[in-house]
C-alpha cells in the first residue's frame, strides 16, 4: 500500500450557468446582534435555483450542472440543510466559493427589430454592427436557453431573468 491510497481524487467542477447579482442575504430584525453567517457555495445556490425554483427534476438538475444525479441530491441535501439552519437560527447566508465553472453557451442570438430575423454569433467576436439580412442597425440581443439577455455595457453586464 503506497501513500496515494489514503488521498482523495480531485472534486470535479461543478458548471454554473447564471451569476448572481447578489451575494448576502441578512434577516431583517430589531436586535442589531450578529448571530453569524452560513456559507452557501456557488453550486449549492445553482441547485436550489434549478430544483426549486426552476422545478426541474434531479436528474435534468444533474444534467444541467454535468455531475452525477446522487451528487447533484448531495448538493442540493447540503444547501436546503445550510438554508434551514440560516432560516431558524436568524443567521446571514453570504453566497461564496466552491467548485464550480461558468458554463454558457459559446453563441450569442441577436434578433433584428426592423426584419425579425434571428442570427447566432459566438461570444468574443464583439456586438454585430448589422443585420446580416437587411443591413438595418437596429438589433437586440434575444434570450437563451435559460431565459437570460445581456443587460448593461461592456463585458460585465448583468444577467437578468424575465419573470
Amino acid at each position: 500500500m503506497n501513500i496515494y491510497s489514503f488521498v482523495p481524487r480531485p472534486r470535479q467542477h461543478r458548471y454554473i450557468h447564471s451569476s448572481f447579482s447578489f451575494n448576502y442575504f441578512k434577516p431583517c430584525s430589531t436586535c442589531l446582534q450578529d448571530t453569524g453567517e452560513v456559507v452557501l457555495k456557488m453550486e449549492e445556490m445553482e441547485s436550489i435555483r434549478l430544483k426549486d425554483y426552476l422545478g426541474m427534476n434531479q436528474q435534468d438538475g444533474a444534467d444541467h450542472m454535468k455531475v452525477s444525479q446522487p451528487t447533484f441530491h448531495r448538493i442540493l441535501i447540503e444547501a436546503r440543510k445550510k438554508i434551514g439552519c440560516a432560516l431558524v437560527c436568524g443567521k446571514a447566508i453570504r453566497i461564496h466559493g466552491g467548485t464550480y465553472e461558468m458554463g454558457m453557451n459559446p453563441l450569442r442570438k441577436f434578433q433584428c427589430s426592423d426584419c425579425q430575423h434571428i442570427w447566432e454569433v459566438m461570444h468574443g467576436t464583439g456586438r454585430p454592427r448589422d443585420c446580416p439580412m437587411c443591413k438595418s442597425m437596429n438589433l437586440h440581443r434575444v434570450k437563451d436557453e435559460n431565459e437570460y439577455t445581456r443587460t448593461g455595457y461592456g463585458r460585465h453586464g448583468k444577467h437578468q431573468q424575465s419573470i
